[in-house]
């Protein structure tokens, strides 16, 4: 009786591994890392963390009216541009150069069909991988909406975010990222993103408020948050998104992980400890406003140098993000423009920060790997200018002729009496708190 139940067991044991193919075998015995993968597959779902996130930050931030309108901005982010990536983004972003490297293109990422089975160098599913930048892409242009709240049409947006996501955003991927992207074989360093995502949102951002003009009534009205509870929420859930945003960028599970951790870490508590400074120098109290944008400033200033630089230049960045970012606020308020939500002040502007100032706290390590006797402080700090500047000025020119191209077609501006009525109402025909006062 026993042979016979071995003998069973031995059938369906080769019957079994007979109907697995032997490449699905070798690929999870050979190719693909697990641990990796692992890490991957999580940071990927904290980036997508940091998009809800990002809609309670902006939604507090805003007028009692205007909050379900604020977070659709992100969300719709969330469903545009991941249908978009899916389609052509991944193409345009990490395909081989064309145009003279302007973009990336290659026929067998559309619709991702091409990579099915494909598995990446680090030992990776390059699903994986794609579904982490898709990530980085749904963010990039929610983060205008910040610039430009209270005032926009939803259509004009959308398709706004649309053309931005892959005339902008996708380019800049493949210069920076892309193995044949000329900034990438320049030397720029931009660990995660603070070029491709922060500056260019940054100032993306602030043409679009210049172009559109202020809201009515800004600034001799007053404008306060509706919820300033939910905004802090948002920070917490960013702040622990970006873990996988910085670390994640490694595409490892090791060292330098480890290292971007620490470093996202120590860059965000400095920040918040600098603003709380620095507000109890010049008004003598702290805010909760003011610490979740400290934490955004060191978080925005390390995304660049995650990967490159010690705790000791992550206190630094995080300490000048917060004061830089500080200075341009006040410059903003003197000056009387309407960045709704200061996504110009805190991303931009930190954003430059830590991609010029990284220069000068690199681990010697990345040197003698990436340089050695030939790489020297002053060339790094041209490759990091020559990669802010180029990031800029395009992404202000694209944007510039974006916005003028929706507002002249579909509509950007909302209406006077629909701005009044706020986005809630006149947009989406509903109220975040079912509140009689809207204002």
């Amino acid at each position: 009786m026993r042979a016979w139940r071995k003998a069973w067991i031995g059938v369906w044991v080769v019957l079994f591994l007979g109907a697995i193919p032997d490449a699905a075998w070798s690929a999870e015995a050979n190719n693909i890392d697990t641990g990796t993968t692992a890490w991957m597959l999580i940071s990927t779902a904290l980036v997508l963390l940091m998009v809800p996130g990002l809609a309670m930050f902006y939604g507090g931030l805003v007028r009692t009216k205007n909050v379900l309108g604020t977070m659709m901005h992100s969300f719709a982010a969330m469903a545009i541009i991941g249908v978009l990536w899916s389609v052509c983004g991944y193409a345009l972003s990490f395909g081989h150069s064309v145009f003279g490297g302007w973009f990336g293109w290659d026929s067998r990422y559309l619709f991702l069909r091409g990579i099915d089975d494909a598995i990446m160098p680090c030992h990776i599913p390059e699903y994986v991988y794609a579904m982490f930048q898709g990530k980085f892409a749904i963010i990039t242009p929610a983060l205008i909406a910040g610039a430009i709240a209270e005032r926009v049409r939803f259509r004009g947006y959308c398709f706004f975010i649309a053309l931005w996501s892959l005339l902008v955003y996708c380019p800049l991927c493949h210069w920076v990222w892309a193995g044949d992207g000329f900034l990438y074989k320049l030397g720029a360093i931009d660990f995660a993103g603070g070029t491709v995502v922060h500056i260019s949102a940054g100032f993306s951002g602030l043409i679009a408020a210049l172009y559109l003009g202020a809201r009515r009534g800004y600034p001799s009205t007053a404008m306060h948050p509706n919820n300033l509870v939910m905004t802090m929420i948002g920070a917490g859930l960013l702040w622990v998104g970006w873990f996988g945003f910085n670390a994640g960028s490694a595409v490892e599970s090791g060292l330098t992980t480890a290292r971007a951790l620490t470093a996202t870490q120590i860059a965000a508590a400095s920040g918040a400890v600098m603003w709380i400074l620095i507000e109890a120098f010049h008004h003598g109290k702290a805010t909760s406003l003011g610490i979740v944008s400290g934490i955004l400033a060191g978080l925005v200033a390390i995304t660049p140098a995650a990967g490159v630089v010690q705790p000791t230049g992550a206190i630094v960045l995080g300490f000048v993000a917060s004061l830089v970012c500080y200075l341009a606020i006040f410059v903003k308020n003197r000056l009387g423009y309407d960045d709704s939500l200061d996504a110009f002040g805190i991303h931009g502007i930190a954003g430059i920060a830590g991609a010029v100032l990284l220069t000068f706290f690199i681990r010697n390590s990345w040197i003698h790997k990436n340089g050695g006797d030939s790489w020297s402080v002053l060339s790094q700090l041209g490759i990091q200018a020559t990669g802010v500047v180029v990031t800029l000025v395009y992404a202000a020119v694209v944007t510039l002729i974006l916005v003028v191209l929706v507002d002249k077609t579909l509509g950007l501006r909302l209406g006077a009496d629909s701005e009044m009525a706020g986005l809630d109402h006149s947009l989406h025909g509903e109220h975040g708190y079912g509140l009689l006062n809207l204002s």
